[in-house]
């Protein structure tokens, strides 16, 4: 039975985390026409996504502990419908509050997304084989991200941010009846219920998840900052239209996403039948590679966006790799029936602790390194350009941060604690 539901299932789940993605990073491609429409500023652009993370950290965990006892495609098709329904919407904004409002909504449709799927992944796949199968369902971040911005940003330039916002939800409500159409995987041996804290306090022995869950946070500042600002960036500091920096941020950060998730897929299998750990490690050792390669290409001088893009996508396919591996290793410590109450305890603390603040806080250096280099006068849109490069900074340091708590964390791996056993054969696989 596996066998004939494992390919259609995984097929769908990734183009429902396409979709996902899709819809959430529809407003980075959109930041400067809504900056003009509304009067704001990168403060307050980054409060969208703010206002969007908050919610789905906050509502993923009772939908994640509802994920662990319920019926899980029923609750993903509501999901879609709501998040896709609530984008689409969004078109019809007549103010940056409503705008705002409908972005509660899709947060709260799309937390039902990622404890869903990875339970469900975790039921259909075999331990040796789960990084590939994460890495592959994970790949859709940076076709989801492509999409958004090489789809959006021209539509917005041909028809208006309303109509590239409209249509964005539209793909998502018409995969909605098949996601209630796919045959529900038995749950996995030992599965059983008890009470929803007695589910958290085994979660919070897990000396290792909580390693993870602070990489997650690090991950997630940077790479929420890098999608909500990168469109501006090019737009403001490498002198690109949005159609230009749509396109070219859309292509490069698919095309370094998916090679580096299938890196992740492919590698990460690999060297887990060596280390039961190797798959922290080698998260960590593409993160710290990818910082100077970020670094690097935001010292480029203005005016160059294509030689920044040569180094910045890059350093995003290595940061995407981490998805492939560290979401195969939270299936490798945890518990089948608490996969995904685990998933949604790690989204509130990664997306809390750092995602929901990344663009917030990135826009707010960017305004005030804006009237530090303004000098006392009105803001400029060349001074508007400076503080937004020097703001872009944070993203390499971030990226050693990440590097260090991934490395902590996989030796954490090796620490037995009450919570994690995971028993190793002879050749190193984990069961």
């Amino acid at each position: 039975m596996r066998s004939k539901i494992l390919g259609p299932s995984l097929a769908v789940l990734f183009l429902v985390n396409v979709l996902n993605y899709y819809d959430r990073q529809a407003l980075g491609a959109l930041a400067e026409p809504l900056r003009h429409e509304f009067a704001l500023s990168d403060t307050q652009l980054g409060a969208l996504s703010t206002v969007f993370i908050v919610v789905y950290a906050v509502a993923g965990l009772p939908l994640g502990r509802l994920a662990d006892r319920s019926i899980r495609k029923r609750m993903l098709a509501i999901g879609v419908a709501c998040w896709a329904g609530l984008t689409s919407v969004g078109g019809a904004a007549a103010s940056y509050a409503f705008l705002a409002v409908t972005r509660i909504g899709v947060g709260i449709g799309e937390a039902v997304c990622a404890p869903v799927a990875v339970s469900w992944i975790g039921d259909l796949v075999a331990v040796e084989e789960r990084a590939r199968a994460m890495a592959g369902f994970m790949m859709a971040v940076p076709i989801g991200v492509m999409l958004s911005s090489s789809v959006t940003g021209p539509a917005a330039q041909a028809h208006g941010w309303r109509i590239a916002l409209a249509l964005a939800g539209a793909p998502a409500l018409l995969l909605a009846p098949v996601v209630a159409a796919l045959p529900e995987p038995d749950r996995a041996s030992g599965a059983r219920s008890g009470p929803h804290h007695a589910g958290l306090r085994e979660l919070a022995k897990t000396r290792s998840l909580w390693w993870i869950a602070a990489s997650g946070a690090i991950l997630n500042f940077a790479l929420y900052s890098f999608s909500a600002f990168l469109p501006a960036f090019l737009q403001r500091y490498h002198g690109l239209s949005i159609a230009q920096a749509g396109v070219w941020t859309g292509v490069g950060s698919g095309a370094a996403g998916i090679l580096g998730a299938v890196a992740a897929g492919v590698c990460g299998d690999r060297i887990i039948r060596r280390w039961k750990n190797g798959r922290l490690l080698l998260a960590a050792g593409a993160s710290l590679t990818a910082a100077p390669l970020a670094l690097t290409a935001i010292r480029v001088a203005a005016g160059n966006a294509g030689r920044a893009l040569a180094l910045l996508m890059p350093a995003y396919g290595l940061l995407q790799m981490y998805y492939g591996l560290v979401y195969a290793a939270i299936n490798d410590i945890v518990a089948p029936e608490l996969r995904g109450t685990a998933m949604a305890a790690y989204l509130l603390v990664t997306y809390l602790g750092g995602a929901a603040f990344g663009p917030l806080l990135t826009g707010m250096l960017s305004d005030r390194l804006a009237r530090q280099a303004a000098g006392g006068f009105g803001v400029t849109e060349a001074a508007r350009a400076i503080g937004l490069h020097q703001a872009m900074y944070v993203v390499p340091a971030l990226a050693i941060a990440l590097a260090a708590v991934l490395w902590a964390g996989a030796r954490s791996m090796l620490e037995r604690g009450p919570a994690e056993e995971p028993a190793v054969d002879g050749r190193g696989h984990i069961s």
